[in-house]
């Protein structure tokens, strides 16, 4: 793989844009609807699949490469933004909520990386952007993302985007990690995913954190978020449903049940 080399730049804090600069006919790849600004010199074209094999792959390759991102949530095209111009051009990407653009250099990651559907943002042309089916049956009945995720292969820039704060771990051969299903944004291939049950019948009932947690083993990076988009919309959809809609007891199983007995149902 030869991925175009880009230069970047970050902006925001928590509403966050990346800025990427390219030199005469470097192209970026990027999901539809992440789109900022762009300099004039920059042309904007729509691929089918990722472009990864837009010239090798023929035919079944590009539906093939479409059909690996519908079984992510994905759409089927992609947007690859090339300069056409002289010097250098700009062009802008955009976070779809509160959160953190993780900049990747796939190069460093053994050229893979694997992460959660939907946090894709950007990426050098090059990048292919793929499935990750889970081999354990647990981890995808109950590893929060099911049996597919998303991977990024490539030797370039890639960019993810998630909600919160990103904390990122480098885990040692052997050391383990336990993270909230949800919280999980994506790991290096060398480490091992797995989940593990939470364990005590108080934890399970009035824990309210779910009855797995994901366990990730080393060596290898982890990135982990600290607000998930689903726990922020069920937070905005719980508090639109007003007094009596499902409260602090979310991840446990007495649900509103918990809300009645801390008295949030009553005051």
């Amino acid at each position: 793989m030869n991925a175009h080399e880009i230069d970047y730049q970050i902006y925001g804090e928590e509403m966050q844009f990346v800025q990427i600069e390219l030199d005469p006919y470097e192209t970026v790849i990027a999901e539809p609807g992440s789109f900022l600004m762009m300099d004039d010199d920059i042309e904007m074209k729509t691929i089918f699949g990722d472009g990864s094999n837009q010239d090798t792959g023929g035919v079944w390759g590009k539906v093939f490469s479409a059909g690996k991102r519908v079984l992510t949530g994905e759409k089927l095209f992609m947007t690859a933004y090339t300069h056409i111009g002289d010097g250098k051009q700009r062009v802008s990407f955009a976070s779809p909520y509160p959160g953190k653009i993780i900049p990747i250099d796939l190069s460093e990651m053994d050229g893979k990386v694997i992460c959660q559907k939907d946090s894709f943002l950007c990426a050098a042309q090059g990048a292919s952007v793929g499935i990750e089916f889970s081999k354990k049956l647990g981890r995808g009945f109950f590893g929060g993302e099911g049996f597919i995720m998303q991977k990024i292969e490539g030797d370039g820039m890639a960019f993810l985007h998630a909600g919160g704060y990103i904390v990122e771990r480098d885990l040692q051969p052997g050391e383990r990690l336990r993270v909230d299903t949800g919280c999980l944004v994506g790991f290096s291939h060398y480490v091992d995913y797995d989940i593990t049950y939470v364990g005590g019948v108080k934890n399970t009932i009035f824990g309210g954190e779910g009855l797995f947690f994901a366990s990730l083993t080393g060596p290898g990076k982890v990135w982990i978020q600290t607000l998930p988009i689903s726990r922020l919309s069920d937070r905005i959809m719980r508090n639109s449903r007003g007094y009596f809609g499902k409260g602090k007891g979310e991840g446990s199983m007495l649900g509103g049940l918990g809300d009645l007995l801390d008295g949030d149902g009553f005051w």
